[in-house]
């Protein structure tokens, strides 16, 4: 799979960043001294600078595995420690172990959180934040045209999935007295239908398009548009409205 693209993740760099800024205010009222964190799937680093903002005292460490997105963070946050690092490879422990949008792209959810968790000191939390936009039109419209059968994606692994929430809760309380879920859906403003390609061009259609020609990958999108159009009107200023819900989960350890 090709790597990442920082900047044209970063083309939307604030709505990707408003989750982030969320789920760290959420953070501080469970317990605002925090003095150790790793930051999980950092990307280009504007979460970890979210968490510079809230917690300035704080060590903090940004991992991801992709060199682009390590290099891009390095650059934007020359002042911060970043490290090319797997989750599965994380050693250490924390006081916050902070993912925003990064681990539905991990497998093994029931492995992974109990894993995390061990990496917590006493009373430190695990903040995480997942897409869960599987029923905004647009997202089924991806798959629909995924699987319409006009491109090869066999060998293709979709890593882009979630657990359901009542998974989340078992595995959560299973290690934690202390734990919370909720979701948001955040409504992004886009100037066109495009625009909402372009956002997941940079994410969920990634691995589609590495595998396609230019000419293929370019019918691939067309049939995308051809397909969303159904779904979507303009405002009465020309706005199309995009839905994204996220899923929001904390677990403290306190056992």
């Amino acid at each position: 799979m090709s790597d990442w693209n920082p900047e044209r993740y970063l083309r939307f760099k604030k709505e990707r960043t408003q989750p982030a800024i969320d789920l760290v205010m959420r953070v501080k009222t469970v317990n605002g001294d925090i003095r150790s964190v790793v930051d999980i799937g950092c990307g280009p680093g504007n979460s970890t600078a979210i968490i510079h903002e809230a917690f300035p005292s704080a060590e903090i460490i940004g991992i991801d595995n992709s060199e682009n997105m390590i290099e891009k963070a390095m650059t934007e946050h020359p002042d911060y420690e970043f490290r090319l690092l797997s989750a599965w490879d994380l050693e250490g422990k924390y006081d916050l172990i902070f993912s925003n949008a990064c681990l539905q792209w991990i497998d093994d959810h029931e492995r992974l959180l109990p894993f995390l968790m061990d990496h917590l000191n006493p009373k430190g939390i695990l903040a995480v934040q997942v897409p869960n936009n599987t029923e905004e039109p647009f997202f089924k419209v991806l798959e629909e045209t995924v699987r319409c059968g006009k491109w090869d994606f066999n060998g293709i692994e979709e890593k882009n999935g979630i657990l359901p929430v009542e998974k989340y809760y078992d595995i959560l309380s299973s290690v934690s007295n202390m734990n919370y879920i909720w979701e948001t859906k955040y409504i992004h403003y886009m100037p066109d239908i495009d625009s909402m390609i372009d956002w997941t061009r940079g994410t969920r259609l990634r691995p589609y398009l590495a595998s396609l020609s230019e000419e293929e990958g370019n019918a691939f999108i067309s049939e995308i548009r051809n397909r969303a159009v159904k779904y979507y009107s303009p405002m009465n200023d020309g706005t199309y409205l995009f839905g994204f819900k996220r899923l929001f989960f904390m677990a403290v350890n306190d056992r």
